[in-house]
């Protein structure tokens, strides 16, 4: 029954560090592709009929071009944190041309500039062309918390539930969004007078530690077979020192060997 119980661990340990593996060279894979995609030459956004296809495998951080206009009176402020600090990220509806809606991160204000009129930046008027990187929305809410569409508080980009609180025909939005890139040269955000908001502050990260993980697995898995062999040795060791006891204490009739110490001859006459 041990030997059994060995096998399976041990076999299952094996399976899981490989499923490991499998999965890193699956995630460096992925963080090529990702790589490849930033820095290739922006496409056109896709169109309606590509958008029930849209997935982060095959399309997140895409470099995506549209134009049309933006529709000011209907931004959303979403919690953030970033580089610049704690803030907002400001989500402005994007009509295009087609008529499809976009939601477009145009990029994060502080707490002080939370208001459109606060802002230095002019607010891009009338027809535009937009550059970003293709978002897949984020309808969990924030860690721990939930977006509350009634009181306006929002911790992630919903893009339906931010679409449906601003009053946007669903069918009509595209189901992500677009963090805009900022222009080349020196970010706004980092001269003696910012310009809010501030784009391209996109954090393109990937969480890779299956390697630990697999080595993890197939320790445990070393762990055991070392243990099942260390029981096997001692068991056999008990049955031959136990077995060698027997055959030297008894005759095979039953009769008890005599002692040669006290054994002797009998004197002759």
């Amino acid at each position: 029954m041990l030997a059994v119980l060995a096998a399976a661990l041990f076999a299952g340990f094996v399976a899981l560090g490989t499923w490991q593996v499998e999965r890193r060279a699956w995630k460096l894979d992925l963080i090529a592709r990702v790589e490849q995609r930033v820095h290739a030459a922006p496409a056109p956004a896709p169109a309606r009929t590509d958008w029930p296809g849209i997935n982060a495998a095959d399309d997140e951080y895409r470099r995506i071009r549209l134009s049309g206009h933006f529709l000011h009176d209907k931004e959303t402020l979403v919690q953030a944190s970033t580089r610049l600090g704690a803030g907002f990220w400001v989500l402005t509806p994007f009509r295009t041309g087609s008529g499809a809606v976009v939601l477009v991160n145009r990029g994060f204000v502080p707490p002080e500039a939370r208001e459109r009129a606060a802002r230095t930046a002019p607010e891009p008027a009338g027809e535009t062309t937009v550059t970003g990187l293709l978002r897949i929305s984020e309808p969990r809410g924030g860690f721990l918390r939930r977006n509350d569409p009634a009181a306006d508080h929002w911790y992630s980009r919903d893009v339906q539930a931010i679409a449906a609180a601003r009053g946007l025909d669903p069918a009509g939005v595209a189901p992500y969004f677009v963090d805009a890139q900022a222009e080349p040269g020196i970010p706004q955000a980092l001269t003696d007078t910012p310009a809010w908001p501030a784009p391209g502050l996109t954090v393109i990260a990937f969480h890779n530690s299956h390697l630990v993980y697999a080595i993890t697995w197939y320790g445990l898995a070393l762990m055991v077979a070392a243990g099942a062999a260390f029981v096997w040795r001692d068991e056999r060791r008990r049955r031959g020192t136990g077995g060698a006891n027997g055959d030297n204490a008894f005759h095979a009739d039953g009769r008890q060997h005599p002692d040669p110490a006290h054994s002797f001859d009998a004197p002759r006459e």
